[in-house]
């Protein structure tokens, strides 16, 4: 048998077993297991961040034990296996690669996006943007709803253009903003300039939420070396002006 098959059945059988015999096993639910799998997932792309192959696999093995849990408990309640499972994302990834699988022809990537967005509103959905979860984290939600239109041909034709969409939207805010308009209509075109941003990154092959990330860990880094340089020093921060906290900083950024 081939090796990944007996793996996989390997685990199947402990699933069995740990669900069958395990207390904390027995108890969950599905309901209980989502928070999980969501923190399990987190994990996961902190160590694609830090680009950590061995993380990565352990990590993937956390998120295949959730989904073999989550088909175990379906199939107790008669509604569904991992065998319905694999089967369901073969067939929908056969039927959405028909210049794979069937006679259909493409010239790039971009062709394949907006053929993929065709074939879902064919099988029922009624909106290209149905497949966006509601419960994303806003900059994702924005990155993914952005991909599902670029998919229908809605977008900028150049950089230029989405750069000059930037500049027009920090302008609008910046009008909000010095004339005292009301919270809510600055916090409007705030977001608007995020969105702006997230689409311009699009177009510099940038991806947003791993900028940002990026730049989060960057941040961290740098202002544990300005506490630890404040502790050494025997000084409180909050007592420190900011031009002696920047020379730390400014180390930090060296280093």
């Amino acid at each position: 048998m081939d090796r990944r098959l007996a793996q996989f059945e390997r685990l199947l059988n402990i699933m069995d077993e740990l669900r069958e015999k395990c207390p904390w096993d027995k108890k969950q639910t599905l309901e209980s297991l989502r928070h999980l799998t969501i923190e399990e997932t987190y994990e996961l792309a902190d160590a694609i961040l830090d680009n950590d192959l061995e993380e990565i696999k352990k990590e993937l093995g956390d998120i295949l034990l959730h989904i073999v849990f989550y088909a175990k408990i379906g199939s107790e309640q008669k509604a569904f296996d991992i065998g319905d499972v694999a089967e369901g994302i073969c067939e929908k990834l056969i039927h959405r690669h028909p210049h794979i699988y069937g006679d259909v022809e493409v010239a790039d990537e971009e062709e394949v996006k907006q053929n993929w967005e065709k074939l879902k509103l064919k099988e029922g959905k009624t909106s290209v943007l149905e497949g966006v979860p509601k419960s994303l984290p806003a900059m994702i939600k924005a990155t993914r709803i952005q991909e599902k239109a670029r998919g229908v041909g809605f977008d900028w034709d150049n950089q230029e253009q989405v750069w000059d969409k930037v500049k027009e939207e920090l302008g609008e805010l910046k009008e909000e903003i010095d004339k005292g308009a009301e919270h809510k209509h600055i916090e409007d075109e705030f977001g608007d300039v995020l969105f702006s941003m997230i689409n311009y990154a699009h177009f510099v092959d940038v991806d947003p939420e791993m900028a940002l990330e990026r730049t989060n860990k960057k941040f961290i880094k740098r202002f544990q070396y300005l506490e630890a340089g404040a502790k050494k020093a025997g000084r409180e921060l909050s007592d420190m002006t900011l031009e002696e906290m920047d020379a730390y900083w400014n180390e930090a950024k060296k280093l």
